[in-house]
């Protein structure tokens, strides 16, 4: 790993302002960058000679409601060359547009897409920011830790209008009752009790 060590120092004596600091995590170099500078930041990292990490494999958001920036913005790069990763992070907040890359890696396109997709993350700059896995007309962002499992609408094709319609999500069963006749609703063997069905086993003993 001391290779990495070196990468890491390197980065932040290059970019002294960009970046707040570069540390292994389990084994992994994690660049945390400053949002306003991320496009410089992957553009070194892409092009500086010990870097070279010329693909990015990924970019995906991570929710944290309980920070002040929610969001996490992480950049997954890989380089052949030298066959090794970067992951760079970013924060960013509902109301904060984050500079998009695709002007430095084209592959964030439909990565950025999806990140704001699922999140919300907005994307400034980018070419073609819009939805990529919800349906048109979806409410939300299905990825955020504060979205109902249910969501909010119910897609369904309707055989008497021969369309497809959108309804209020209705639920069939408001809460669930607990009889503790199934095995699974009850696992309390450390305490001495039985689970459901064990006395019958005894019994045929």
């Amino acid at each position: 790993m001391e290779s990495l060590t070196e990468l890491g120092a390197r980065i932040e004596t290059a970019l002294p302002t960009d970046v707040v600091r570069a540390s292994l995590e389990r084994d992994e170099l994690v660049v945390i960058a400053l949002r306003p500078a991320i496009v410089r930041v992957l553009t070194f990292l892409r092009d500086d000679s010990a870097c070279r990490c010329k693909q990015l494999v990924d970019l995906c958001a991570v929710d944290y409601p309980g920070r002040e920036e929610r969001f996490e913005v992480v950049y997954n790069l890989l380089s052949l060359h030298h066959n090794h990763r970067v992951r760079v992070k970013i924060g960013a907040a509902e109301d904060t547009p984050v500079p998009s890359v695709t002007r430095v890696f084209s592959t964030a396109g439909w990565f950025e897409r999806e990140a704001w997709d699922m999140y919300g993350v907005l994307f400034a700059d980018h070419p073609d920011l819009r939805r990529i896995l919800t349906d048109y007309g979806f409410e939300g962002h299905p990825q955020r830790k504060d979205f109902p499992l249910t969501g909010y609408k119910e897609i369904r094709y309707d055989e008497g209008e021969k369309r497809v319609v959108y309804e209020p999500v209705r639920l069939t069963q408001d809460f669930r009752v607990f009889d503790f006749q199934s095995p699974w609703e009850t696992l309390d063997t450390q305490l001495g009790r039985l689970l459901p069905g064990d006395e019958k086993a005894k019994g045929n003993a």
